[in-house]
């Protein structure tokens, strides 16, 4: 036919099921999911503030929330969520900088972060 042009054959982007997860996957998915999580974690802690600074009934039906079982569990993934976006904004200072971009040193460097963030919730949660 006249005019009829023959579509390009491109290959589709591999399925979840063949494709193998790679630590500089994980960490730039972490990042951006911990990013998001202290947004959720500013509000809260404003919300505690906010409840302090309105008065004393409100006050302990907030905190009262915010130090439950729930509420400490949500508080010290807040943590690991802080500890990490640090560490990974840190390897991301270095990346910029043209250094670490090569696939072992990325990896490295993921693994850092990751256990970085747990050893650093640990202990922040035994200090504090």
């Amino acid at each position: 036919m006249a005019g009829e042009t023959k579509g390009v054959e491109r290959p589709l982007s591999p399925h979840l099921q063949i494709y193998r997860w790679q630590v500089p996957m994980l960490t730039s998915i972490l990042t951006r999911v911990t990013g998001n999580a202290l947004i959720v974690t500013s509000v809260l802690v404003i919300w505690w503030l906010g409840a302090a600074a309105t008065g004393e009934e409100y006050f302990n039906t907030v905190n009262g929330i915010m130090t439950s079982f729930i509420g400490d569990i949500v508080m010290t993934l807040s943590v690991l969520g802080v500890w990490y976006h640090f560490l990974a904004g840190l390897r991301h200072l270095y990346y910029d900088a043209g250094k670490g971009l090569d696939i072992p040193t990325a990896e490295k460097l993921g693994w850092a972060c990751l256990i970085g963030s747990v050893v650093l919730t640990i202990l922040t949660v035994i200090i504090v």
